[in-house]
Protein backbone atom coordinates (compact mmCIF):
# COMPACT_ATOMS: atom_id res chain seq x y z
CA UNK A 1 0.00 0.00 0.00
CA UNK A 2 2.88 2.32 -0.82
CA UNK A 3 0.77 5.13 -2.23
CA UNK A 4 -2.20 4.97 0.15
CA UNK A 5 -3.33 7.83 2.36
CA UNK A 6 -4.81 6.99 5.76
CA UNK A 7 -6.70 9.15 8.23
CA UNK A 8 -6.62 7.86 11.83
CA UNK A 9 -9.36 9.17 14.15
CA UNK A 10 -8.94 8.40 17.87
CA UNK A 11 -9.00 10.48 21.02
CA UNK A 12 -6.38 8.20 22.64
CA UNK A 13 -3.45 10.31 21.51
CA UNK A 14 -0.72 7.79 22.38
CA UNK A 15 -2.43 5.04 20.36
CA UNK A 16 -3.12 7.40 17.45
CA UNK A 17 0.57 8.43 17.33
CA UNK A 18 1.68 4.78 17.45
CA UNK A 19 -0.65 3.85 14.55
CA UNK A 20 0.57 6.83 12.53
CA UNK A 21 4.24 5.97 13.12
CA UNK A 22 3.77 2.30 12.21
CA UNK A 23 1.82 3.05 9.02
CA UNK A 24 4.32 5.73 7.99
CA UNK A 25 7.19 3.25 8.42
CA UNK A 26 5.31 0.93 6.06
CA UNK A 27 4.88 3.46 3.27
CA UNK A 28 1.54 5.11 4.10
CA UNK A 29 0.90 8.82 4.20
CA UNK A 30 -0.94 9.17 7.51
CA UNK A 31 -2.71 12.00 9.32
CA UNK A 32 -4.34 11.98 12.75
CA UNK A 33 -7.51 13.64 14.06
CA UNK A 34 -8.65 13.35 17.68
CA UNK A 35 -12.36 13.91 17.05
CA UNK A 36 -14.89 13.44 14.23
CA UNK A 37 -15.31 17.15 13.53
CA UNK A 38 -11.56 17.60 12.90
CA UNK A 39 -11.55 14.49 10.70
CA UNK A 40 -14.36 15.87 8.54
CA UNK A 41 -12.42 19.10 8.14
CA UNK A 42 -9.43 17.17 6.75
CA UNK A 43 -11.39 15.22 4.11
CA UNK A 44 -11.45 17.83 1.30
CA UNK A 45 -7.68 18.38 1.31
CA UNK A 46 -6.40 14.97 2.45
CA UNK A 47 -8.69 12.80 0.30
CA UNK A 48 -7.82 9.63 2.22
CA UNK A 49 -8.06 6.14 0.75
CA UNK A 50 -8.85 4.68 4.18
CA UNK A 51 -10.29 6.10 7.41
CA UNK A 52 -9.49 4.17 10.61
CA UNK A 53 -11.75 5.40 13.39
CA UNK A 54 -12.65 4.51 16.95
CA UNK A 55 -16.35 3.92 17.61
CA UNK A 56 -16.32 6.03 20.77
CA UNK A 57 -15.24 9.62 20.19
CA UNK A 58 -15.88 12.88 22.02
CA UNK A 59 -18.77 14.77 20.44
CA UNK A 60 -19.85 13.07 17.22
CA UNK A 61 -19.30 9.32 17.53
CA UNK A 62 -17.65 7.00 15.03
CA UNK A 63 -20.96 5.73 13.58
CA UNK A 64 -22.07 9.24 12.69
CA UNK A 65 -18.60 9.97 11.30
CA UNK A 66 -18.93 6.90 9.08
CA UNK A 67 -22.21 8.25 7.66
CA UNK A 68 -20.65 11.65 6.98
CA UNK A 69 -17.58 10.13 5.30
CA UNK A 70 -19.79 8.00 3.04
CA UNK A 71 -21.82 11.07 2.12
CA UNK A 72 -18.59 12.87 1.24
CA UNK A 73 -17.15 10.01 -0.83
CA UNK A 74 -18.54 6.45 -0.74
CA UNK A 75 -15.29 5.16 -2.25
CA UNK A 76 -13.34 5.86 0.95
CA UNK A 77 -12.82 2.58 2.82
CA UNK A 78 -13.56 2.65 6.55
CA UNK A 79 -12.17 0.42 9.31
CA UNK A 80 -13.52 0.85 12.83
CA UNK A 81 -11.71 0.15 16.11
CA UNK A 82 -13.67 -0.93 19.14
CA UNK A 83 -13.17 -1.94 22.75
CA UNK A 84 -14.80 -5.13 23.95
CA UNK A 85 -17.71 -3.32 25.53
CA UNK A 86 -18.74 -1.52 22.31
CA UNK A 87 -18.74 -4.46 19.89
CA UNK A 88 -22.37 -3.79 19.00
CA UNK A 89 -21.37 -0.42 17.61
CA UNK A 90 -18.73 -2.02 15.41
CA UNK A 91 -21.26 -4.49 14.00
CA UNK A 92 -23.63 -1.61 13.27
CA UNK A 93 -20.79 0.21 11.48
CA UNK A 94 -20.18 -2.78 9.20
CA UNK A 95 -23.89 -2.92 8.39
CA UNK A 96 -23.71 0.75 7.44
CA UNK A 97 -20.83 0.18 5.03
CA UNK A 98 -17.59 -0.08 7.02
CA UNK A 99 -15.19 -2.60 5.50
CA UNK A 100 -14.45 -4.35 8.82
CA UNK A 101 -13.68 -3.76 12.47
CA UNK A 102 -10.77 -4.60 14.77
CA UNK A 103 -10.81 -4.99 18.55
CA UNK A 104 -8.64 -3.17 21.02
CA UNK A 105 -5.91 -3.61 22.15
CA UNK A 106 -4.72 -3.09 18.60
CA UNK A 107 -2.25 -5.36 16.83
CA UNK A 108 -0.55 -2.84 14.53
CA UNK A 109 0.48 -5.44 11.95
CA UNK A 110 -3.09 -6.78 11.79
CA UNK A 111 -4.43 -3.24 11.44
CA UNK A 112 -2.04 -2.53 8.56
CA UNK A 113 -3.10 -5.70 6.72
CA UNK A 114 -6.76 -4.84 7.27
CA UNK A 115 -6.25 -1.32 5.96
CA UNK A 116 -4.50 -2.74 2.87
CA UNK A 117 -7.40 -5.09 2.15
CA UNK A 118 -9.93 -2.30 2.70
CA UNK A 119 -8.16 -0.09 0.20
CA UNK A 120 -7.88 -2.87 -2.40
CA UNK A 121 -11.54 -3.73 -1.96
CA UNK A 122 -12.47 -0.09 -2.48
CA UNK A 123 -10.41 0.07 -5.69
CA UNK A 124 -12.01 -3.13 -6.98
CA UNK A 125 -15.48 -1.72 -6.41
CA UNK A 126 -14.52 1.52 -8.15
CA UNK A 127 -13.10 -0.39 -11.11
CA UNK A 128 -16.16 -2.61 -11.35
CA UNK A 129 -18.39 0.46 -11.29
CA UNK A 130 -16.24 2.10 -13.98
CA UNK A 131 -16.40 -0.96 -16.28
CA UNK A 132 -20.16 -1.17 -15.98
CA UNK A 133 -20.66 2.56 -16.53
CA UNK A 134 -18.31 2.46 -19.54
CA UNK A 135 -20.38 -0.23 -21.20
CA UNK A 136 -23.67 1.44 -20.30
CA UNK A 137 -22.47 4.75 -21.76
CA UNK A 138 -21.90 3.16 -25.15
CA UNK A 139 -25.63 2.93 -25.59
CA UNK A 140 -27.52 -0.26 -26.31
CA UNK A 141 -30.04 -0.32 -29.13
CA UNK A 142 -33.46 -2.00 -29.33
CA UNK A 143 -34.29 -4.26 -32.27
CA UNK A 144 -36.18 -1.41 -33.94
CA UNK A 145 -32.84 0.28 -34.67
CA UNK A 146 -31.45 -2.71 -36.59
CA UNK A 147 -32.07 -1.52 -40.14
CA UNK A 148 -33.21 -4.02 -42.76
CA UNK A 149 -36.39 -5.39 -44.34
CA UNK A 150 -34.99 -8.24 -46.43
CA UNK A 151 -36.39 -11.73 -45.71
CA UNK A 152 -33.02 -12.97 -44.50
CA UNK A 153 -32.74 -10.13 -41.96
CA UNK A 154 -36.33 -10.53 -40.80
CA UNK A 155 -35.66 -14.20 -40.12
CA UNK A 156 -32.46 -13.36 -38.26
CA UNK A 157 -34.13 -10.72 -36.11
CA UNK A 158 -36.95 -13.10 -35.22
CA UNK A 159 -34.37 -15.60 -33.99
CA UNK A 160 -32.62 -12.89 -32.00
CA UNK A 161 -35.91 -11.81 -30.39
CA UNK A 162 -36.58 -15.37 -29.29
CA UNK A 163 -33.11 -15.53 -27.76
CA UNK A 164 -33.59 -12.22 -25.95
CA UNK A 165 -36.87 -13.47 -24.46
CA UNK A 166 -35.21 -16.44 -22.74
CA UNK A 167 -34.77 -16.28 -18.96
CA UNK A 168 -31.66 -18.48 -19.14
CA UNK A 169 -29.84 -17.53 -22.33
CA UNK A 170 -27.52 -20.32 -23.55
CA UNK A 171 -24.24 -19.40 -25.27
CA UNK A 172 -24.82 -17.73 -28.66
CA UNK A 173 -22.22 -17.72 -31.47
CA UNK A 174 -22.70 -14.95 -34.04
CA UNK A 175 -20.85 -15.48 -37.31
CA UNK A 176 -20.46 -13.32 -40.39
CA UNK A 177 -18.00 -11.38 -42.48
CA UNK A 178 -16.24 -8.32 -41.12
CA UNK A 179 -18.53 -5.31 -41.05
CA UNK A 180 -21.86 -7.16 -41.03
CA UNK A 181 -22.92 -5.91 -37.60
CA UNK A 182 -22.23 -8.81 -35.24
CA UNK A 183 -21.61 -6.50 -32.30
CA UNK A 184 -24.87 -4.64 -32.93
CA UNK A 185 -26.86 -7.88 -32.85
CA UNK A 186 -25.13 -8.89 -29.60
CA UNK A 187 -26.00 -5.56 -27.99
CA UNK A 188 -29.62 -5.69 -29.12
CA UNK A 189 -30.05 -9.19 -27.68
CA UNK A 190 -28.85 -7.80 -24.35
CA UNK A 191 -30.87 -4.58 -24.57
CA UNK A 192 -34.12 -6.35 -25.45
CA UNK A 193 -33.98 -9.04 -22.76
CA UNK A 194 -34.75 -9.38 -19.07
CA UNK A 195 -31.14 -8.48 -18.18
CA UNK A 196 -31.07 -5.19 -20.07
CA UNK A 197 -30.40 -3.30 -16.81
CA UNK A 198 -27.41 -5.52 -16.07
CA UNK A 199 -23.87 -5.12 -17.49
CA UNK A 200 -22.87 -5.75 -21.09
CA UNK A 201 -19.10 -6.18 -21.23
CA UNK A 202 -17.52 -6.11 -24.70
CA UNK A 203 -14.17 -7.94 -25.00
CA UNK A 204 -12.02 -7.80 -28.13
CA UNK A 205 -10.12 -11.08 -28.08
CA UNK A 206 -7.42 -9.69 -30.42
CA UNK A 207 -6.69 -6.59 -28.34
CA UNK A 208 -4.04 -8.04 -26.03
CA UNK A 209 -1.36 -10.77 -26.03
CA UNK A 210 -2.32 -14.02 -24.28
CA UNK A 211 -0.33 -13.22 -21.12
CA UNK A 212 -2.36 -10.05 -20.58
CA UNK A 213 -5.65 -11.33 -21.97
CA UNK A 214 -5.92 -13.94 -19.22
CA UNK A 215 -5.64 -11.27 -16.52
CA UNK A 216 -8.09 -9.07 -18.45
CA UNK A 217 -10.70 -11.83 -18.62
CA UNK A 218 -10.28 -13.43 -15.22
CA UNK A 219 -8.61 -10.72 -13.12
CA UNK A 220 -5.48 -11.06 -11.00
CA UNK A 221 -4.39 -10.93 -7.40
CA UNK A 222 -1.89 -8.50 -5.99
CA UNK A 223 1.67 -9.67 -6.71
CA UNK A 224 0.60 -12.17 -9.40
CA UNK A 225 3.17 -10.60 -11.74
CA UNK A 226 5.59 -7.69 -11.78
CA UNK A 227 3.11 -4.88 -12.41
CA UNK A 228 0.31 -6.31 -10.26
CA UNK A 229 0.51 -3.65 -7.55
CA UNK A 230 -3.03 -4.41 -6.43
CA UNK A 231 -5.77 -6.95 -7.05
CA UNK A 232 -7.97 -6.37 -10.07
CA UNK A 233 -11.41 -7.64 -11.00
CA UNK A 234 -11.66 -9.48 -14.34
CA UNK A 235 -14.16 -8.76 -17.09
CA UNK A 236 -16.11 -11.93 -16.32
CA UNK A 237 -16.65 -10.67 -12.78
CA UNK A 238 -17.49 -7.20 -14.10
CA UNK A 239 -20.25 -8.77 -16.21
CA UNK A 240 -21.89 -10.40 -13.18
CA UNK A 241 -25.64 -10.68 -13.70
CA UNK A 242 -25.44 -9.62 -17.35
CA UNK A 243 -23.67 -10.50 -20.59
CA UNK A 244 -20.07 -10.79 -21.70
CA UNK A 245 -19.51 -10.44 -25.46
CA UNK A 246 -16.35 -12.18 -26.72
CA UNK A 247 -15.72 -10.51 -30.06
CA UNK A 248 -13.36 -12.20 -32.56
CA UNK A 249 -13.36 -15.34 -30.44
CA UNK A 250 -11.75 -17.23 -33.33
CA UNK A 251 -8.51 -15.35 -32.68
CA UNK A 252 -8.22 -16.43 -29.03
CA UNK A 253 -5.01 -18.33 -28.34
CA UNK A 254 -5.30 -22.07 -27.69
CA UNK A 255 -3.69 -21.66 -24.28
CA UNK A 256 -6.63 -19.55 -23.12
CA UNK A 257 -9.35 -21.60 -24.77
CA UNK A 258 -9.22 -24.30 -22.09
CA UNK A 259 -9.60 -21.75 -19.29
CA UNK A 260 -12.48 -20.12 -21.12
CA UNK A 261 -14.16 -23.51 -21.53
CA UNK A 262 -13.95 -24.11 -17.77
CA UNK A 263 -15.43 -20.69 -17.04
CA UNK A 264 -18.38 -21.45 -19.31
CA UNK A 265 -18.98 -25.03 -18.17
CA UNK A 266 -18.41 -24.65 -14.42
CA UNK A 267 -19.44 -20.99 -14.14
CA UNK A 268 -16.36 -20.16 -12.10
CA UNK A 269 -13.22 -18.09 -12.70
CA UNK A 270 -9.89 -18.07 -10.92
CA UNK A 271 -7.87 -14.89 -10.93
CA UNK A 272 -4.26 -15.04 -12.08
CA UNK A 273 -2.21 -15.73 -8.95
CA UNK A 274 -5.33 -16.73 -7.02
CA UNK A 275 -5.99 -19.94 -5.12
CA UNK A 276 -9.78 -20.01 -5.00
CA UNK A 277 -12.57 -20.15 -7.56
CA UNK A 278 -15.15 -17.40 -7.79
CA UNK A 279 -18.67 -18.23 -8.94
CA UNK A 280 -20.08 -16.14 -11.78
CA UNK A 281 -23.56 -15.59 -13.18
CA UNK A 282 -22.86 -14.42 -16.71
CA UNK A 283 -24.43 -15.02 -20.13
CA UNK A 284 -22.03 -15.68 -23.02
CA UNK A 285 -22.27 -14.08 -26.46
CA UNK A 286 -19.40 -14.54 -28.92
CA UNK A 287 -18.69 -13.56 -32.52
CA UNK A 288 -16.19 -14.37 -35.26
CA UNK A 289 -15.58 -13.81 -38.94
CA UNK A 290 -13.69 -17.12 -39.11
CA UNK A 291 -15.02 -20.53 -40.11
CA UNK A 292 -14.64 -22.15 -36.68
CA UNK A 293 -15.51 -25.62 -37.93
CA UNK A 294 -12.59 -25.39 -40.33
CA UNK A 295 -10.40 -24.03 -37.55
CA UNK A 296 -11.36 -27.05 -35.45
CA UNK A 297 -10.35 -29.39 -38.28
CA UNK A 298 -6.99 -27.61 -38.47
CA UNK A 299 -6.49 -27.93 -34.68
CA UNK A 300 -6.54 -24.16 -34.29
CA UNK A 301 -9.68 -24.10 -32.16
CA UNK A 302 -10.86 -26.53 -29.49
CA UNK A 303 -13.71 -28.72 -30.62
CA UNK A 304 -15.28 -28.85 -27.13
CA UNK A 305 -15.16 -25.06 -26.82
CA UNK A 306 -16.74 -24.63 -30.26
CA UNK A 307 -19.71 -26.78 -29.29
CA UNK A 308 -20.11 -24.95 -25.97
CA UNK A 309 -20.08 -21.54 -27.66
CA UNK A 310 -22.38 -22.51 -30.55
CA UNK A 311 -25.35 -23.82 -28.58
CA UNK A 312 -27.32 -21.25 -30.59
CA UNK A 313 -25.63 -20.20 -33.86
CA UNK A 314 -26.63 -16.98 -35.64
CA UNK A 315 -25.26 -16.18 -39.09
CA UNK A 316 -25.30 -12.57 -40.27
CA UNK A 317 -25.60 -12.37 -44.07
CA UNK A 318 -23.18 -10.19 -46.02
CA UNK A 319 -24.68 -7.00 -47.41
CA UNK A 320 -24.58 -8.36 -50.98
CA UNK A 321 -27.17 -10.99 -49.96
CA UNK A 322 -29.60 -8.47 -48.46
CA UNK A 323 -31.08 -7.01 -51.65
CA UNK A 324 -32.70 -3.61 -51.21
CA UNK A 325 -31.46 -3.34 -47.63
CA UNK A 326 -28.50 -1.58 -49.25
CA UNK A 327 -30.76 1.34 -50.14
CA UNK A 328 -32.60 1.30 -46.82
CA UNK A 329 -29.30 1.45 -44.97
CA UNK A 330 -27.95 4.14 -47.31
CA UNK A 331 -30.97 6.36 -46.57
CA UNK A 332 -30.52 5.67 -42.85
CA UNK A 333 -26.88 6.77 -42.94
CA UNK A 334 -27.72 9.73 -45.15
CA UNK A 335 -30.06 11.08 -42.46
CA UNK A 336 -27.55 10.34 -39.69
CA UNK A 337 -24.55 12.01 -41.30
CA UNK A 338 -26.49 14.95 -42.71
CA UNK A 339 -27.57 15.75 -39.17
CA UNK A 340 -24.12 15.06 -37.74
CA UNK A 341 -22.32 17.45 -40.10
CA UNK A 342 -25.11 20.01 -40.42
CA UNK A 343 -25.53 19.37 -44.17
CA UNK A 344 -28.76 19.67 -46.15
CA UNK A 345 -28.37 16.45 -48.13
CA UNK A 346 -31.81 14.92 -48.60
CA UNK A 347 -31.64 12.19 -51.25
CA UNK A 348 -29.54 9.83 -53.34
CA UNK A 349 -30.04 10.05 -57.10
CA UNK A 350 -31.47 7.08 -58.98
CA UNK A 351 -28.25 6.35 -60.89
CA UNK A 352 -26.27 6.26 -57.64
CA UNK A 353 -28.86 3.95 -56.08
CA UNK A 354 -28.54 1.54 -58.99
CA UNK A 355 -24.77 1.54 -58.66
CA UNK A 356 -25.05 0.74 -54.95
CA UNK A 357 -27.30 -2.23 -55.75
CA UNK A 358 -24.78 -3.56 -58.28
CA UNK A 359 -21.70 -3.06 -56.07
CA UNK A 360 -20.65 -6.16 -54.02
CA UNK A 361 -19.76 -4.29 -50.79
CA UNK A 362 -16.80 -6.39 -49.63
CA UNK A 363 -16.64 -4.34 -46.41
CA UNK A 364 -20.38 -4.82 -45.83
CA UNK A 365 -22.43 -2.40 -43.72
CA UNK A 366 -19.33 -0.77 -42.28
CA UNK A 367 -18.06 0.07 -45.76
CA UNK A 368 -21.47 1.42 -46.80
CA UNK A 369 -21.51 3.65 -43.73
CA UNK A 370 -18.10 5.08 -44.59
CA UNK A 371 -19.05 5.61 -48.24
CA UNK A 372 -22.20 7.56 -47.34
CA UNK A 373 -20.36 9.59 -44.70
CA UNK A 374 -17.75 10.66 -47.26
CA UNK A 375 -20.45 11.37 -49.82
CA UNK A 376 -22.29 13.65 -47.40
CA UNK A 377 -19.08 15.51 -46.61
CA UNK A 378 -18.19 15.99 -50.30
CA UNK A 379 -21.66 16.94 -51.52
CA UNK A 380 -22.37 20.61 -52.24
CA UNK A 381 -26.07 20.28 -52.89
CA UNK A 382 -29.12 18.36 -51.71
CA UNK A 383 -28.31 15.20 -53.70
CA UNK A 384 -25.69 12.46 -53.76
CA UNK A 385 -24.65 11.22 -57.18
CA UNK A 386 -22.34 8.57 -58.57
CA UNK A 387 -19.30 10.83 -58.35
CA UNK A 388 -19.81 11.28 -54.61
CA UNK A 389 -19.77 7.52 -53.97
CA UNK A 390 -16.32 6.85 -55.48
CA UNK A 391 -17.27 3.25 -56.27
CA UNK A 392 -14.98 2.84 -59.29
CA UNK A 393 -13.06 -0.17 -58.05
CA UNK A 394 -13.44 -3.23 -60.31
CA UNK A 395 -15.38 -6.18 -58.98
CA UNK A 396 -13.00 -8.90 -57.88
CA UNK A 397 -13.37 -12.49 -56.76
CA UNK A 398 -14.06 -12.93 -53.03
CA UNK A 399 -10.71 -14.62 -52.43
CA UNK A 400 -8.97 -11.50 -53.70
CA UNK A 401 -11.31 -9.09 -51.96
CA UNK A 402 -10.85 -10.38 -48.44
CA UNK A 403 -13.02 -9.08 -45.63
CA UNK A 404 -11.73 -5.55 -45.30
CA UNK A 405 -12.76 -2.28 -46.94
CA UNK A 406 -12.49 -1.90 -50.68
CA UNK A 407 -8.99 -1.61 -52.07
CA UNK A 408 -8.00 1.67 -53.64
CA UNK A 409 -5.69 0.34 -56.33
CA UNK A 410 -5.94 -2.29 -59.07
CA UNK A 411 -3.79 -3.99 -61.65
CA UNK A 412 -3.59 -2.16 -65.03
CA UNK A 413 -5.86 -4.67 -66.81
CA UNK A 414 -8.45 -4.49 -64.03
CA UNK A 415 -8.26 -0.69 -64.03
CA UNK A 416 -8.84 -0.60 -67.76
CA UNK A 417 -11.86 -2.87 -67.43
CA UNK A 418 -13.20 -0.67 -64.61
CA UNK A 419 -12.90 2.38 -66.83
CA UNK A 420 -14.79 0.58 -69.63
CA UNK A 421 -17.56 -0.44 -67.25
CA UNK A 422 -18.04 3.15 -66.05
CA UNK A 423 -17.59 4.94 -69.37
CA UNK A 424 -19.16 8.40 -69.59
CA UNK A 425 -22.66 8.40 -71.04
CA UNK A 426 -23.56 4.88 -69.93
CA UNK A 427 -26.71 4.40 -67.89
CA UNK A 428 -26.61 2.29 -64.74
CA UNK A 429 -28.58 -0.47 -66.47
CA UNK A 430 -25.95 -0.50 -69.21
CA UNK A 431 -23.16 -0.65 -66.64
CA UNK A 432 -24.83 -3.54 -64.84
CA UNK A 433 -25.50 -5.45 -68.07
CA UNK A 434 -21.89 -4.94 -69.15
CA UNK A 435 -20.62 -6.22 -65.81
CA UNK A 436 -22.76 -9.34 -66.13
CA UNK A 437 -21.62 -10.00 -69.70
CA UNK A 438 -17.98 -9.51 -68.73
CA UNK A 439 -18.27 -11.90 -65.77
CA UNK A 440 -19.95 -14.57 -67.90
CA UNK A 441 -17.25 -14.22 -70.55
CA UNK A 442 -14.50 -14.44 -67.94
CA UNK A 443 -15.96 -17.67 -66.56
CA UNK A 444 -17.00 -19.24 -69.89
CA UNK A 445 -20.66 -19.03 -68.88
CA UNK A 446 -20.21 -20.75 -65.50
CA UNK A 447 -22.89 -19.06 -63.39
CA UNK A 448 -21.52 -20.19 -60.05
CA UNK A 449 -18.08 -18.72 -60.76
CA UNK A 450 -19.59 -15.60 -62.35
CA UNK A 451 -21.68 -14.98 -59.21
CA UNK A 452 -18.58 -15.41 -57.06
CA UNK A 453 -16.64 -12.97 -59.23
CA UNK A 454 -19.41 -10.39 -58.92
CA UNK A 455 -19.84 -11.00 -55.19
CA UNK A 456 -23.54 -11.84 -55.48
CA UNK A 457 -25.57 -15.01 -54.91
CA UNK A 458 -26.29 -17.39 -57.80
CA UNK A 459 -30.03 -16.67 -57.51
CA UNK A 460 -29.35 -12.94 -57.84
CA UNK A 461 -27.20 -13.59 -60.91
CA UNK A 462 -29.94 -15.69 -62.55
CA UNK A 463 -32.49 -12.98 -61.85
CA UNK A 464 -30.34 -10.32 -63.49
CA UNK A 465 -29.54 -12.57 -66.47
CA UNK A 466 -33.27 -12.96 -67.00
CA UNK A 467 -33.84 -9.22 -66.44
CA UNK A 468 -31.44 -8.28 -69.23
CA UNK A 469 -32.39 -11.18 -71.51
CA UNK A 470 -28.86 -12.53 -71.61
CA UNK A 471 -30.16 -16.12 -71.78
CA UNK A 472 -27.85 -19.02 -71.48
CA UNK A 473 -27.79 -20.71 -68.81
CA UNK A 474 -28.40 -23.08 -66.39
Amino acid sequence: MSTSTVLVVDDERTLARAIKAYLAENGCETEVAHDAESALGLLPTLRPDVVITDVRLPGMNGIELLRKVREFDPAIAIVVMTAHGSIEGAVEAVKLGAFDYVKKPIDLEELKLLADRARENSHLRQELSYLRQREASRGDLPFGDVVGDSPVMKALLEQARQIAALDETPPVLITGETGTGKGLIARTIHASGARSNQPFIDVNCTALPPSLMEAELFGHERGAFTDAKQSRVGLFEAAEGGFIFLDEIGDLELALQGKLLRAIEDRVVRRVGGVRDRKIDVRILSATNRDLEREVERDRFRRDLFFRLAVIPLRLPPLRERGDDVLTLADHYLRRFSAKYGKDVRRIRADARQLMLAYPWPGNVRELSHVIERAVLWSKGPEIGIDHLSLTRPVEEPERRGNGPAATTAEPADRARSERLTAPGMTLDEVERTMLEQALRDTAGNQTRAAQQLGISRDTLRYRIKKYGLGGAG
